[in-house]
């Protein structure tokens, strides 16, 4: 049996968080991270955006999630830095992260994982620093990543 018939086999047999997180973490079958993706777990919703195999168009889905502050931001920041995103799919973060600023959940740790990655023009990421929500600490971050950035 394959390792991808045996990931699929062990979604018939789990039993708690525990083994839905286990399994999200060592599967690289898209289709078993897309059902483990439906549990109700922000634990396991982590453990997907921590797989490397993770596919983006269940990534970027997933990080609009919702469960509390803390599991939310960690969860936007996780996904923000997945090699898996492409600059689009990177891009289409923008508004989400806009939107979770401006309802005071301070998703600095995600904006400032955006603003580490080449993809998007720095201007799309200094506009994330001046909307309501933002603060001067963010607002340096963002330079400060901006300019860490090879060629910055």
């Amino acid at each position: 049996m394959g390792e991808q018939a045996e990931d699929t086999e062990a979604l018939r047999h789990l039993h708690d968080g525990a083994d839905y997180r286990r399994l999200a973490e060592r599967t690289s079958d898209p289709d078993v991270l897309r059902r483990l993706a439906r549990a109700e777990y922000p634990f396991v919703w982590h453990a997907i955006a921590r797989n490397a195999a993770a596919p983006a168009d269940l990534l970027v889905p997933l990080a609009a999630r919702r469960h509390s502050t803390w599991n939310d931001n960690c969860l936007l920041q996780l996904v923000a830095a997945h090699p898996a995103l492409t600059a689009a799919d990177l891009d289409g973060l923008v508004p989400l992260l806009a939107a979770r600023l401006r309802e005071g959940d301070r998703p600095y740790a995600a904006v400032l994982e955006l603003a580490r990655r080449s993809e998007l023009p720095a201007e799309r990421l200094n506009w994330l620093g001046h909307l309501p929500g933002a603060s001067t600490h963010l607002r340096r971050g963002i330079a400060r990543a901006l300019a860490a950035r090879p060629g910055g």
